[in-house]
């Protein structure tokens, strides 16, 4: 039986009613289920972006591949994300990168997330992938006058680490730039990324993939895996898979016990995502929400949110810790009290859409991309901190390169063998008590 942290209700697939993305873009491909006994050369657990990513390069280097998923391709969080393609990746600040590693990994580190946008922008070009994209890079909005002293001294620093205009947005022309909401002291506009469809990109990772040869099967979770005279045997419901390499893509929708290494490696975490109704234009300029930025405040348990080119506006948070209906039922109402509080003029606005999936973190918090110690041929990705839809990719594509025998380019800490959190198994009962810590932090 495989040991996962959440409730049952987080893996079924019920999981994903009420998603925006998922109520309007379907997909029309078929996934059959693992049936009976199958090989490959190459065998992929989780059709999510890292998931896809992987397969996908595995594909176009001639290599024969499968990939089992719990459900479908874009079922985790890869298709229920509030699709924001930005820098990020680690938790941790580029200070302590910079202490722990060194400058040039530091470094390292901001190419490799520049990359990732990169990445998800050739990708979508080369095989013709519709990812209804705007935003001319993200603004981080200061949610207190201390906040936007921080973002002020910080400005020069990222301009200078990542090679693009940081402009500082004084808290008296954000309404002039469409950025007007209760609470906003300022803000910091760093050019780089763009808003997504996140479903289009896992889908059209898994049409790419799929028509490369790939064979994807949805329904088909990993139950065990077990050594084999050819490499590993992977049990699903229906079959068995019998490959030579296998590569780990489940990030937050991981299991304690497959493989048994991941043990305490990972901690899922709770976001949740409301989409309103599309917004009139009068409705807008009451507001004076008019940017198509990607935003997100400097809360520790932040708040992002984008008014989508259809108009609708997308307000996601953190801080659920539990998956049952009484607690979605209270993060619901807090998310919908926030997103009033922040946008005054839209409180009788409806927001049909409301869902949550689980993002997830490293103990170094730090993204792992290598090899699974004690097996051979086995590697792993995961640990984007929330902003997996660059940097999972991008990892992917480099858990694949690992694969193949080629140097990936990635930053050597990456492959480091992270930590494991020091509650085990009681690790995700530390997060209300850590949750109710940063928000007492970010009340300051």
């Amino acid at each position: 039986m495989l040991k996962r942290l959440y409730e049952p209700a987080a893996y079924s697939a019920a999981s994903l009613s009420g998603c925006f993305w998922a109520e309007t873009l379907p997909d029309g491909r078929d996934y059959a289920p693992l049936s009976g006994a199958a090989r490959a050369e190459f065998a992929v657990i989780g059709a999510g972006f890292a998931g896809l990513s992987a397969a996908l390069r595995l594909a176009e280097a001639g290599a024969d591949v499968a990939v089992l998923d719990l459900h479908a391709p874009g079922w985790g969080a890869s298709g229920r994300n509030g699709g924001f393609c930005c820098i990020g990746g680690a938790k941790a600040s580029g200070a302590t990168i910079a202490r722990r590693h060194g400058a040039g990994e530091l470094a390292a580190h901001r190419a490799a997330e520049k990359a990732a946008i990169a990445l998800v922008e050739e990708l979508a070009e080369r095989y013709a992938i519709d990812l209804q994209r705007h935003s001319d890079g993200e603004v981080q909005l200061a949610h207190s006058p201390r906040a936007y002293a921080a973002l002020r001294e910080e400005a020069p620093e990222m301009a200078r680490a990542y090679g693009v205009a940081a402009q500082l947005i004084a808290p008296e022309e954000l309404a002039t730039q469409g950025l007007a909401g209760r609470g906003f002291h300022g803000g910091l506009h760093l050019g780089l990324g763009f808003g997504l469809n996140p479903r289009a990109l896992a889908l059209g990772l898994a049409h790419r993939a799929q028509d490369l040869g790939v064979r994807i099967h949805a329904n088909s979770p990993a139950e065990a895996i077990t050594p084999a005279p050819e490499g590993y045997r992977i049990a699903t419901p229906g079959g068995t898979l019998t490959a030579r390499h296998l590569l780990i893509a489940t990030n937050g929708y991981s299991a304690e016990n497959l493989p048994g290494w991941m043990r305490a490696r990972f901690l899922p975490v709770q976001s949740s995502v409301i989409v309103t109704r599309p917004l009139t234009e009068d409705e807008i300029a009451e507001q004076g929400w008019s940017s198509d930025l990607m935003a997100y405040d400097t809360r520790n348990l932040l708040h992002y949110f984008r008014l989508m080119p259809d108009r609708r506006m997308l307000f996601g948070m953190r801080g659920g810790v539990r998956w049952t209906p009484r607690a979605h039922a209270e993060i619901h109402r807090a998310i919908r009290a926030d997103f009033e509080t922040m946008f005054p003029a839209w409180g009788g606005v409806e927001t049909p859409y409301f869902w949550s999936g689980l993002a997830n973190l490293a103990r170094n918090l730090t993204p792992f991309v290598g090899a699974v110690p004690g097996m051979a041929r086995a590697y792993a990705a995961f640990a984007w901190h929330g902003n997996g839809v660059a940097m999972g990719t991008f990892g992917g594509r480099a858990m694949a390169d690992l694969a193949l025998g080629r140097a990936p380019a990635i930053p050597r800490f990456y492959q480091a063998e992270p930590k494991r959190f020091e509650l085990g198994p009681a690790r995700r009962l530390a997060l209300s008590a850590a949750y109710h810590y940063l928000k007492v932090i970010d009340a300051l």
